[in-house]
This record gives structure tokens, C-alpha cells and sequence, in this order.
């Protein structure tokens, strides 16, 4: 089937766009750093805590020990490597974990509070607060 030449320019535009915007696309900040302890609040491991391993920004996911693990059947290699079904950690999305607060010990939001009446070597440092009890977090 052959297209028309107005068509086959609109998918050129629509792909040309669409490059556009992934060049463009921004590295989302990540209010929760590693060594966090957090709580989840969505999916299979709902309500469960654990500490941050590993923050990856670019894919908005977390790596927390004992969350979010699936079972990965493996293929035996060698005798180092012997296969079988293996427990193993894969990444859980930012947007379903909530930071518990080390003051209140409550799920909470993250906030920042910039430092303006502090030494020149501190002076406009963000620190990160809990939104409820309004006190610094690490």
C-alpha cells in the first residue's frame, strides 16, 4: 500500500519531534538520597520499611534491600555458577515510597529550608526538612 507524500511528511515530523523532546528531557531531582529509610506505600510490598542502596535519577527508581524482589531463573554456567532460581533485587519508582521522618518516625513529604544566616561557606545551602515536624532530615 503506498502512502501519500503528505503523510509519509507528517511521520517524519512526528519522529522528528518526538527526538526533539527526549534530547530535551531533564533528569528529574530526587528528594531521596541513599541511606534513606522509607516506607512503601503502593504495590506488593505495601507498608514494608527499608533503607536506600542505590538512587537512579535518570529512570526515577530506587534500589532498597528486601523490597521489590522478584525471582530470576537462571541458566547454569559453570561450576562457579551453578543457575537455579535466584531472589533478586529490581528497581522500585520513586512516586511509590514515602520518606519516614528519623525525628517523628511518620511518612512525610520532603521539604527544603535555604540556609541564609549562616557562614559564607554555608550561606544559601538547601537543607532537606520534614513537612510535618518541620525539623532538618540527615
Amino acid at each position: 500500500m503506498i502512502k501519500s507524500r503528505a503523510w509519509r511528511k507528517r511521520c517524519i515530523n512526528l519522529v522528528d519531534s518526538k527526538t526533539e523532546r527526549c534530547k530535551k528531557e531533564k533528569i528529574k531531582i530526587m528528594k531521596i538520597k541513599k541511606g534513606d529509610t522509607i516506607i512503601v506505600t503502593t504495590g506488593k510490598d505495601k507498608g514494608r520499611k527499608g533503607k536506600v542502596d542505590r538512587v537512579l535519577p535518570k529512570d526515577h527508581t530506587l534500589i532498597i534491600q528486601g523490597i521489590n524482589m522478584v525471582k530470576r531463573h537462571m541458566k547454569k554456567r559453570d561450576e562457579k555458577n551453578p543457575g537455579g532460581i535466584i531472589d533478586q533485587v529490581r528497581p522500585i519508582d520513586a512516586s511509590k515510597v514515602a520518606l519516614v521522618c528519623p525525628s517523628c518516625g511518620k511518612p512525610t513529604r520532603v521539604g527544603y529550608l535555604v540556609a541564609k544566616n549562616l557562614p559564607a561557606s554555608k550561606a544559601g545551602e538547601k537543607e532537606r526538612i520534614c513537612r510535618r515536624c518541620k525539623k532538618r532530615i540527615g
